[in-house]
């Protein structure tokens, strides 16, 4: 199969918002394949289904004057902060074109071995930590995990929406507004803290890991990713209707 991968650049979370709910609609139309869109967003708070208002730490006073926006969208989770210097991606799949069909958890856990896999190109060992969804450093020493990536998902009818956001150059200094992901007692890092920078390992730019996640999203969910300039290309052609 073919995973149409649209890379948007830095995008409005509106804007990105109202793109997964026209991708969302020509899937379950047919009108497309598989799709996953890669981006950044300003600043912008988002509040999963299961969130509390309560882990937004900063004023809204404070918030208007940095110019991050707050939105209260489907995705399950708590809330989590994106910004620059972060990959989101948003797949767009249908879990019912996999065989065998792909379940709710078995998805996520794939996208976290997306991730997981990406993380160790740069050098940085991560995993998966018992009932935290998302993807953590290993600890070491004294120092506890740190969560570098969160997923959230949406499922309705089988079609996949919201997704990831892995920290690549991250100012996580943003991350002070919220309790990220309503988690206390673990701290946040991205890429660029945890990489080794040697000869073997290559440097954690956000185009190497857009790269480097696409190459897993690919080669974990078995698809053969082709690179779109816009998902309008990804449309599959419908045959004309006798009358």
């Amino acid at each position: 199969m073919v995973l149409h991968l649209i890379h948007l650049g830095r995008l409005e979370y509106a804007a990105a918002l109202d793109a997964q709910r026209e991708l969302v609609e020509a899937r379950h139309a047919g009108r497309i394949g598989n799709t996953l869109l890669l981006l950044e967003h300003p600043p912008v708070l988002t509040l999963g289904r299961n969130a509390s208002r309560s882990h937004i730490v900063a004023t809204d006073e404070f918030l208007a004057y940095r110019g991050v926006e707050v939105h209260e969208i489907n995705r399950g989770g708590d809330v989590t902060y994106h910004g620059p210097g972060q990959l989101v991606g948003y797949p767009i799949f249908d879990l019912r074109s996999f065989t065998p069909r792909l379940g709710a958890v078995e998805y996520v856990r794939k996208m976290e071995e997306v991730l997981i896999r990406a993380c160790g190109d740069f050098g940085v060992p991560a995993q998966r930590v018992a009932g935290r969804t998302g993807v953590w450093t290993l600890p070491g020493g004294s120092v506890a995990e740190k969560k570098i990536a969160a997923i959230g998902v949406h499922i309705a009818r089988g079609i996949t929406s919201h997704g990831f956001a892995l920290n690549v150059t991250t100012d996580l200094r943003d991350f002070d507004l919220i309790v990220p992901c309503g988690i206390r007692d673990r701290a946040v890092t991205s890429l660029e803290l945890e990489a080794n920078s040697d000869m073997i390992h290559p440097a954690a730019t956000m185009e190497n890991a857009i790269h480097a996640v696409a190459r897993h999203f690919g080669r974990v969910f078995e698809h053969q990713v082709l690179w779109l300039e816009s998902w309008h290309m990804a449309q599959v052609p419908v045959s004309p209707v006798e009358i």
